[in-house]
């Protein structure tokens, strides 16, 4: 009986394509999450707001506090070593 849901090389069909339907749904959902985003920025681009800068609001609210801290010191410090600093 356990033979029956293995197919070539031993591997157990039910279960891989359970995973791959599983897979194919969440790759779905993303894809449509991803389509809603996008119309969010384009609705905020015909009121005026910059989408670029927007999406860099949006990554860098994910960054941890001291992660964000480091990367601005950094960016200050280059800034600062290529005469681009604002004083």
């Amino acid at each position: 009986m356990a033979n029956e849901n293995k197919g070539s090389g031993g591997v157990a069909a039910g279960q891989l394509r359970s995973f791959i339907e599983r897979i194919e749904r969440l790759e779905e959902e993303k894809a449509a999450l991803s389509a809603d985003i996008r119309e969010i920025y384009s609705e905020a681009k015909g009121t005026g707001f910059d989408a670029k800068v927007m999406r860099q609001i949006v990554r860098i609210r994910k960054q941890d506090q001291n992660e964000r801290q480091e990367q601005e010191a950094l960016l200050d410090l280059y800034l600062h070593a290529l005469g681009m600093a604002v004083e």
